[in-house]
């Protein structure tokens, strides 16, 4: 055919001859949006091919330019198409902006409004980030269809400001509850911080109604697990307590050494798991199977229990000093089955990486 095919997922970073460059800046912008921004939560990643820039967003919501590989969710698309694009779109006015350049076109037959992407949110369009990808403009865009208006003095429930007095573009409401009131900007922060997996309404915390409302009203809801699992940052919750919390420890080795039976075997609290002692530092017998610090058993219940009995399947602490950190959140396991989003049954959601 002559074309030169450019696929989509995964994405290529390739490098470039004849590129374009920001008006005081020597990065290379998106030849769609002009813009030179590299991993905006708007616009995407900023990628590379054949001499051409372009935002990930900004190519996948031109009007048609991107197709679907047939048996997979994988899109594509012919460079030569792009060049026709940007040809076109140089003869275009951004209706929010006034400036040409404007490659997006409203979704709604008979319409005619084009804009840049980087301009939707100060134009109020929706851009729909699953299926077809389509956008909208101001007058045509989707309204919530719930029935519903925030009473008097409603505050974000994200970030506690008072939202309008009426359903708007910048105001929305969980269509299941329909008591939890948010700006569109705060529910956009923080479907980017949940991801798709850990993605419901703040308040009722439905996730079929209120993520397929979501997604239709334009908000993007990355298919990955939550940004704050990403530094591990409750790795520590899956260590197991190591060491012996007793007042005075009397194993040679140390507090955080202990062997496997006898005396100097660790144990840990049978209620709390967050402290632990050796045996010989609790006085405890040789045949006891369990143990609990002074803040489960409690203080009266610690002092009056005598570890020598041999026969106790629980044995209050003896010895300790005060409790550090005694309680641990509970550790819950949650399904990661990958599945799309929900979305119009006429729609396929195209994953995205988190970028």
């Amino acid at each position: 055919m002559g074309q030169t095919l450019c696929k989509w997922f995964p994405s290529m970073r390739t490098v470039c001859a004849g590129t374009q460059e920001a008006a005081g800046s020597r990065e290379p912008a998106c030849v769609l949006c002009g813009r030179v921004d590299e991993d905006s939560s708007i616009l995407g990643h900023k990628e590379e091919y054949n001499g051409f820039y372009f935002h990930k967003f900004c190519v996948i919501f031109v009007n048609g330019l991107c197709e679907y590989v047939e048996g997979s969710s994988e899109l594509f698309f012919w460079i030569e198409d792009l060049i026709l694009t940007i040809r076109q779109a140089e003869r275009t006015l951004c209706f929010v902006c006034g400036n040409l350049g404007a490659s997006i076109t409203c979704a709604e037959p008979g319409c005619g409004r084009s804009f840049h992407l980087p301009c939707a949110s100060k134009g109020e369009c929706v851009t729909q980030h699953f299926g077809k990808f389509r956008s909208f403009c101001r007058e045509h865009r989707p309204q919530q269809a719930v029935e519903a208006a925030p009473e008097q003095d409603t505050t974000c429930i994200v970030c506690m400001e008072p939202v309008g007095d009426s359903m708007s573009y910048s105001t929305m409401v969980c269509p299941a509850c329909r008591h939890a009131w948010f700006h569109r900007a705060c529910i956009q922060e923080q479907a980017l911080r949940a991801g798709f997996y850990c993605f419901q309404c703040p308040l009722c915390r439905d996730r079929d109604w209120f993520i397929t409302d979501m997604h239709i009203m334009g908000i993007r809801i990355p298919i990955r697990e939550p940004t704050w699992e990403d530094n591990d940052a409750y790795a520590s919750l899956l260590e197991r307590h190591g060491s012996c919390d007793a007042s005075h420890c009397l194993y040679p080795h140390g507090r955080e050494q202990a062997e496997g039976e006898g005396p100097w075997q660790l144990l840990l609290c049978s209620s709390c798991a967050a402290q632990g002692t050796h045996r010989r530092c609790s006085n405890l017998s040789h045949s006891a199977a369990s143990w609990e610090c002074n803040a489960c058993a409690g203080e009266d219940t610690a002092s009056s229990t005598n570890s020598d009995l041999a026969g106790d399947s629980t044995i209050s602490q003896q010895g300790l000093g005060p409790s550090r950190g005694s309680e641990t959140p509970e550790s819950s396991s949650s399904s990661t089955t990958s599945h799309a989003p929900s979305g119009p049954a006429d729609c396929s959601p195209v994953p995205e990486s988190s970028g």
